[in-house]
């Protein structure tokens, strides 16, 4: 059963300042490609769905995939299981060991990877046509027939245990983690996604085989597809790769309920180095919500649009305070959150946070310009098509908008919902999410200006 639609309208460009013109004609340049791409809903015989682009002019075959659970299936007190688990399924599956895997994928120039987020598993193939039947063999095995054999397990642990103690000791780490820690205390979003060292260690094959069995459904599985094989032949793929799947799960992860991150928290943890490293935020959207795209657009204004944002502007090119300073939306199954991050010396912390907070109320108490809003719209317009220009990329984003739920016809109407936004939806959605009072921070060095309200929630 197929479906089609086509990924389009993809430059449209108002007239703005020389830079972003230039940006825009790059990205219609490229759009004409994309509005000649058709995107095929695929049902196999066995009920599993795919979203196919065809590509048959190039001989390689991306697929992308994904199961929704991710890092909160984690059990409690055995953090880090599903990264362990995503660097284990091309670690030896079926009669090959570890080492006869990885030569089957070299031989054939077969590109296999496994990884994990808060929210999904996630994998991705790619491979040349002429090789699609051991790729496609390969990758059966590694998701029905994972082996687990004690040696890659110890390998694999050491490589995570030699990581974490990386992550320990880096100060952008260690404000992530006790950023989300703190917002999220009592929920698995909290919980370090590579877990700790004392739970990866006494991970075993079982922990391993009972996750898989957890994730590994296929009412939880999302497919994208892009080039050189038919729908009729990814039919029958799909049934012969994941059609031995468990076919429910044992948990209903629409049940869960949607959190609210704690907000409003300023904690330092101190370490003697010359910067301090914070990380800022505040509750954000749901990618579902009807004022997501408005509040991307003002992000790319206020934090997200490199050396043109409002806080590049005044935090590095008027004062020197930092390097780098950026806000992003977080977007997570079940909870929003709007995050940024700067660092600058430890002396000027205080100054340079105070500087974020005037920067979210001008935003929210005064807007945006018209000109400023165009600039905008026309960079995150043009630019879009470069997110098109390979399979791999192409597939990724039809695996995206499959985990949004935003339909097979969001490439179509993207662009037109960016054009849309106006100075009155920038300023709704300021004064929406742009609170200072909800600000909430973790500051790791040795910051001047800037008093803790709480200690730090360290995972």
């Amino acid at each position: 059963m197929n479906n089609r639609t086509r990924l389009g309208k993809l430059a449209r460009l108002p007239a703005c300042a020389a830079f972003v013109i230039f940006v825009g004609l790059i990205g219609a340049l490229s759009s004409r490609a994309a509005m000649a791409v058709e995107i095929q809903r695929v049902v196999s015989p066995g009920g599993i769905e795919a979203w196919l682009v065809e590509q048959h002019t190039i001989p390689l075959i991306a697929m992308d995939f994904a199961f929704k659970g991710g890092t909160r299936l984690d059990p409690r007190g055995k953090e880090g299981l599903g990264n362990l688990l995503s660097g284990l399924l091309d670690e030896g599956a079926g009669e090959l060991d570890a080492q006869a895997f990885q030569e089957q994928l070299q031989a054939h120039a077969i590109q296999l990877g496994f990884s994990i987020d808060r929210d999904s598993f996630r994998g991705s193939l790619q491979t040349l046509s002429e090789h699609r039947d051991k790729a496609f063999s390969l990758l059966t095995l590694a998701l029905n027939e994972p082996r687990f054999d004690a040696e890659p397990i110890e390998r694999i642990r050491a490589q995570i245990l030699a990581g974490l103690a990386f992550e320990a000791e880096d100060p952008n780490q260690i404000a992530s983690k006790a950023f989300f820690a703190t917002a999220f205390p009592d929920h698995p979003y909290g919980r370090p996604n590579h877990g700790q060292p004392a739970t990866v260690a006494m991970l075993t094959a079982d922990d391993l085989r009972d996750f898989k069995a957890r994730q590994f459904t296929t009412d939880r599985l999302f497919i994208g597809v892009v080039g050189d094989i038919t729908a009729t032949e990814l039919a029958t793929r799909l049934d012969s790769v994941f059609g031995g799947l468990p076919a429910h799960a044992d948990t209903d992860l629409a049940a869960l309920p949607v959190l609210q991150p704690a907000t409003g928290q300023t904690a330092i943890i101190a370490r003697d180095i010359p910067q301090t490293v914070m990380m800022f935020g505040m509750p954000g959207l749901l990618r579902k919500d009807p004022d997501f795209i408005p509040a991307y657009v003002m992000n790319y204004m206020l934090g997200g649009g490199g050396f043109t944002s409002r806080l590049t502007e005044e935090i590095r090119e008027k004062r020197g305070l930092a390097y780098s300073v950026y806000s992003y939306l977080v977007p997570l199954d079940e909870a929003g959150l709007y995050l940024g991050g700067v660092a600058t010396q430890n002396a000027r912390a205080g100054e340079t946070l105070d500087l974020i907070r005037a920067e979210l109320e001008r935003m929210r108490d005064h807007g945006v310009g018209e000109e400023e809003l165009d600039n905008a719209k026309t960079y995150l317009i043009g630019s879009y098509p470069l997110r098109f220009d390979s399979n791999a990329k192409i597939a990724g984003q039809l695996l995206g908008i499959q985990l949004q739920d935003l339909g097979i016809d969001y490439f179509d109407k993207r662009n037109d919902l960016i054009a849309a936004v106006t100075q009155a939806d920038i300023r709704r959605v300021a004064e929406r999410l742009l609170d200072p009072r909800q600000l909430s921070l973790v500051a790791v060095g040795e910051p001047d200006g800037i008093a803790a309200t709480d200690a730090p929630a360290l995972p």
